[in-house]
């Protein structure tokens, strides 16, 4: 409280220039007492007691627990004498009390300085422990009410009356007013005023002036902790000092996360690719698929080509089947004529024998029954006829002397039984003198031919089918083929074809085939010479000695005639070297009886030439 100020509200000047203070709220009207002290107010909860002739309200008069002016025994001088204390506890101050739930002493007076101005405020001051609250008071002022002081009423007036409590004292300090009690409900919540720096209430209408005041921190109150509508008391975040991150950890991190994310990437592609392929597949794709293609072209071929000499040639070309005597073999034929003649060759049909089946089968599927009409073993070439049959079509036949190494041509056959198959190819080598046959061991089954060599496929099955030029026309007849075993078979083995085929020209075919038609057998060209088979040198020597007995050179044959002699070696015919016995035979043969031969020959190392002309024997 101010105190001898001028201008402070509630206070008068007294006689000596002093001013009066303010009265405390709620006191009786000046002069009451009869040293002019005034009579503190009493507490709400207790009745009034007659002020007693030394100023005080009730000595040794309670006032409820905290309430302001209570305490008990305290004393108010009005002479600035220090108030004797009421009890052992006594020493507050004027009007200051000493809470009774907490240990820490609260100074609500107000000291002065000795000119009257008020002293600086000491925060959480220990009051003196004789109680004194600071100078005494100047005669016939008033004593300093506890708690904030109210401006006093001008002289005359009366004092506002104290605004009564909202609630009737409670002396069971039930909540929410007084202390919890284990029956009591939770207290509502009450939510603190701001308090300033110093420890007084922000916003009271009646503070005049604030002091520190020394206070501790209340104690706990496990009421206070329910409060379902506060906010949760969250601290705030701290951020710790940003740390400086490496460049090189930030740079593998990042490139790290864009490996993972492309490996994922192309997982991710890869699985869907493979599903959406399974399902292109399953399904064809998205649409129908049509793929381009050629329109329909007309089927004829030039005729020059190997298609166009198949197309024209295949109808011709039969298979045939044969058994007879425990054996069975197939072979190839073509058509001679229009009466059913087909030529082939004598190892095909020779299974057959004098009682065996031969069963023709046509290009068109068509079957008829076949017989021998004459072979020859020495030629290797037969000729079987069908009837019954109309409409059918001879392949022309071509000039054999006329073909030339390189020359284009195409084989037509049943190789193991595959009727009509075509291959094509190129004449190999001409007159290449060629030996088959000879399994009887007598040699009446030795064929000796002067073959056509060709690179066209052939295989067994293939004897006896026609070799045709770039024209259509038969140049030969499919006889032989050289085995893998070096063997030359006119089955052709079975080790299928390397390359190394042999046709009988189609010169000598014609001759044999037109003498088997005629008269069921071939005539031979012939010499009447005996030849030395075991002769190992160049050329074919005439024996010492014939074969059945007779004389090695036939009496009035060509040989003789011409002047040849027993152990004279033919060394060239016609002028072409001749190296062997077998040679020797193959080029007289590939002549016609009656022809003219020039031979060369060495009788005791002297060289001569003679001319013949060749004889004719029975074929067989």
């Amino acid at each position: 409280m101010n105190e001898g100020k001028p201008g402070t509200p509630g206070a008068s000047e007294g006689p000596d220039g002093d001013f009066e203070l303010a009265r405390p709220i709620g006191t009786a009207s000046p002069g009451t007492g009869p040293d002019g002290d005034y009579e503190l107010r009493r507490p709400l909860d207790t009745a009034a007691a007659p002020p007693s002739t030394d100023g005080t309200s009730g000595a040794g008069a309670a006032a409820g627990p905290g309430r302001l002016g209570g305490t008990p025994g305290a004393v108010a001088s009005g002479t600035g004498a220090e108030p004797t204390p009421a009890g052992p506890d006594a020493g507050t101050a004027i009007g200051g009390a000493r809470p009774a739930d907490t240990g820490a002493e609260h100074i609500t007076g107000v000291e002065t300085a000795e000119h009257g101005a008020p002293a600086a405020p000491a925060p959480h001051a220990e009051p003196p422990a004789s109680g004194h609250s600071g100078p005494a008071p100047a005669p016939g002022a008033e004593a300093p009410a506890s708690g904030p002081t109210r401006p006093a009423p001008a002289h005359g007036a009366h004092a506002p009356a104290q605004p009564r409590p909202l609630h009737d004292p409670d002396p069971y300090s039930t909540p929410p007013y007084g202390e919890p009690g284990p029956w009591a409900p939770a207290p509502p919540v009450q939510h603190p005023a701001a308090t300033p720096a110093h420890g007084v209430a922000v916003g009271a209408p009646e503070a005049v002036s604030a002091v520190p005041v020394a206070q501790e921190a209340p104690a706990a109150d496990p009421w206070a902790r329910y409060d379902p509508w506060a906010a949760p008391a969250v601290a705030p975040l701290q951020q710790s000092d940003p740390v400086e991150e490496d460049v090189k950890r930030r740079r593998g991190r990042r490139r790290r996360t864009l490996i993972g994310g492309a490996l994922i990437i192309a997982l991710v592609s890869g699985v869907v690719g493979g599903v959406v392929g399974v399902q292109l597949e399953r399904s064809g794709g998205i649409g129908a698929v049509e793929l381009p293609q050629a329109g329909v072209e007309a089927p004829d071929r030039d005729p020059d080509s190997v298609a166009g000499i198949a197309a024209q040639a295949l109808p011709s070309v039969v298979t045939l089947h044969v058994s007879g005597g425990g054996r069975a073999g197939t072979g190839t034929g073509f058509v001679l004529d229009d009466r059913g003649h087909i030529l082939t060759n004598d190892h095909v049909v020779e299974p057959a024998g004098e009682n065996g089946d031969i069963t023709v089968t046509f290009h068109s599927g068509d079957t008829a029954e076949a017989t021998v009409v004459g072979r020859d073993s020495g030629y290797d070439l037969a000729v079987v006829r069908v009837k019954g049959v109309r409409g059918l079509t001879p392949l022309p036949l071509g000039n054999s002397d006329n073909v030339q190494v390189g020359d284009p041509v195409v084989a037509i056959g049943a190789p193991f039984d595959l009727a009509g198959t075509v291959t094509s190819g190129i004449i190999s080598a001409r007159e290449r003198p060629i030996t088959a046959g000879g399994e009887k061991g007598d040699g009446s089954d030795v064929s000796y031919v002067d073959a056509l060599q060709t690179d066209a496929p052939i295989n067994p099955g293939n004897s006896g089918g026609p070799l045709l030029d770039g024209k259509g026309r038969v140049i030969g007849i499919n006889s032989a083929i050289r085995s893998a075993d070096g063997g030359l078979d006119p089955e052709g083995g079975q080790s299928g074809s390397i390359g190394l085929g042999f046709a009988i020209p189609i010169n000598q075919g014609k001759r044999v085939a037109e003498e088997l038609i005629e008269t069921g057998k071939a005539t031979h060209p012939v010499i009447g010479i005996t030849l030395d088979m075991e002769y190992s040198g160049d050329g074919a020597r005439v024996a010492a000695e014939g074969g059945d007995g007779g004389p090695p050179v036939s009496t009035g044959g060509p040989g003789a005639k011409a002047g040849i002699r027993p152990g004279d070696v033919i060394t060239e015919v016609d002028g072409r070297p001749v190296h062997s016995g077998e040679e020797l035979i193959v080029k007289t043969r590939a002549h016609r009886p009656g022809d003219r031969l020039e031979l060369t020959l060495e009788r005791d190392g002297e060289e001569r030439t003679v001319s013949l002309v060749l004889g004719s024997s029975g074929g067989g």
